[in-house]
């Protein structure tokens, strides 16, 4: 299957993959909203974006490059800017998931805590308890018990099932920023396949 997927880009002589963006020209690699930002803190193009990501994300752990296809050949000033703005833009996103990363371990710790308390709680509670104890003292002491570990299973559950995603889109957002970039150009009027 991934060998299926790998046939969909080209590779250089010297191994890497090569994700292929025909833009055209600059100005549609952003956002048209960001049209006076400098370059290299502009918002890059959402289908750009998903495209490139869902692009790396095929290729798993393969070396790839990034390889923009414009009309006209861009100044060697305007190279760096765009390499510059494409890897502001996916180290931004990869700051943004460390910070969700953190909330969500705080989230986890939180929940944690919570049910440790309950828990002890509930140690103590049901040692107070005496064989002729109320029907609603020992359902309250269960109730604590219960409450406890669901706390405690939520931090664990949290901190689990969200821990990989959330590592694997740091690693790809990091992959993305530092991926070579190369320019060629295509005249507009070039016979298109």
């Amino acid at each position: 299957m991934k060998s299926t997927i790998l046939e969909r880009y080209p590779c250089t002589d010297s191994g890497q993959y090569i994700i292929d963006i025909n833009a055209g020209e600059i100005s549609y690699l952003y956002n048209d909203f960001d049209k006076y930002t400098p370059y290299v803190r502009k918002e890059l193009d959402d289908d750009l974006v998903d495209y490139l990501i869902e692009s790396a994300s095929e290729l798993d752990k393969e070396a790839f490059i990034i390889r923009l296809n414009l009309v006209t050949p861009p100044v060697e000033s305007m190279k760096s800017r765009i390499t510059a703005s494409i890897n502001s833009y996916f180290l931004y996103l990869k700051t943004i998931e460390i910070e969700e990363l953190g909330r969500n371990i705080r989230t986890s710790l939180i929940f944690f805590i919570i049910g440790l308390t309950l828990l002890s709680l509930s140690v103590w509670v049901n040692e107070q308890l005496t064989i002729d104890a109320s029907v609603i003292t020992k359902v309250f002491a269960e109730g604590l018990t219960v409450a406890a570990w669901v706390s405690m299973w939520e931090a664990l559950a949290n901190f689990l099932v969200n821990w990989a995603p959330f590592t694997r889109r740091i690693k790809l957002y990091e992959r993305i920023a530092t991926a070579p970039v190369q320019f060629i150009s295509t005249p507009a009027n070039a016979d298109q396949i």
